[in-house]
């Protein structure tokens, strides 16, 4: 089974995102600085990645490949501000590139520059249109961007890959809540089997109209699984109950939920920096309406 993590990792790593030409020669100590700060960004040594990165960059402000792996290096640190201007240098010298674009929307999303991500995301799928079904991350933007009517169809792309995932059933659901109104969201929502990560049959459920909140979070509970499990459980748990109850429009239960994911249950992954972002968005009373 393919969630929604796994397809970011297959993204990112089986696309041709960066090309050859970062691996252009250059000066050999320089290339093997670099090859040290690609090592280390692996085995998540990201201090030693900035570090060699940044002598780099100082001989040659103009390497895109240090530039890259410095944004690569400032977004695992979480300086989302530092990693963008990294990528803007970098996509100076070489604007074609699919491979920034899609890190430098990443980030631009982490921030909450909404429009901002979308698009580099649409940039992504100029540069090279086989990426269209994989582009969920695009489909998530949309939503935040207001774009509802686009973001339900990016989702229905996406389900051509990605089959048995509730995640983006739920999406598919809420923009179509957002465009057509939520009876509709309920009887186009797309049926799910196979995904067995738990509580994610009840969250189907619940959007199906066939669960409650109470089942839900009894559903992560259950079988006392270790704390992580459990966190990891309760994160999804409150992140889809708050998405449900925004299209529902109940503000309060939304804030609750969504406080909870992006809280005391956050998650250090592409999910949890949506909770995170929802949240802000809560904050600055920037949420879709």
């Amino acid at each position: 089974m393919m969630n929604l993590i796994c397809a970011t990792l297959l993204f990112l790593h089986a696309a041709p995102l960066l090309g050859a030409d970062l691996k252009a020669p250059i000066n050999d100590n320089m290339q093997a600085t670099l090859d040290r700060a690609e090592r280390a960004l692996r085995r998540g040594a990201f201090s030693e990645a900035l570090v060699a990165t940044s002598s780099v960059i100082e001989a040659d402000p103009k390497n895109v490949r240090a530039l890259v792996l410095r944004g690569r290096a400032h977004g695992e640190t979480l300086q989302h501000d530092k990693a963008v201007a990294d990528y803007d240098a970098a996509l100076k010298l070489q604007s074609r590139m699919t491979g920034i674009h899609q890190y430098r929307g990443v980030e631009q999303f982490k921030l909450g520059k909404i429009n901002e991500a979308v698009a580099d995301f649409d940039k992504v799928l100029e540069l090279d249109p086989r990426q269209a079904a994989q582009h969920w991350q695009r489909g998530i933007a949309l939503y935040y961007a207001g774009r509802f009517e686009d973001g339900r169809k990016q989702f229905e792309l996406h389900q051509t890959v990605n089959q048995n995932d509730v995640e983006n059933a739920t999406w598919h659901f809420l923009c179509t809540a957002r465009s057509q109104g939520i009876e509709k969201a309920r009887t186009t929502l797309i049926p799910i089997e196979g995904d067995t990560r738990v509580p994610m049959k009840q969250i189907h459920a619940l959007f199906a109209g066939k669960a409650t909140a109470q089942e839900v979070l009894a559903a992560a509970e259950a079988g006392s699984p270790a704390s992580e499990e459990l966190k990891n459980r309760l994160f999804y748990a409150h992140l889809y109950l708050g998405l449900y109850y925004a299209a529902e429009g109940n503000q309060k239960l939304t804030e609750d939920h969504i406080t909870k994911a992006a809280g005391p249950y956050a998650q250090n992954h592409y999910m949890g920096d949506v909770a995170r972002v929802h949240a802000k968005l809560l904050r600055n009373k920037t949420a879709p309406k």
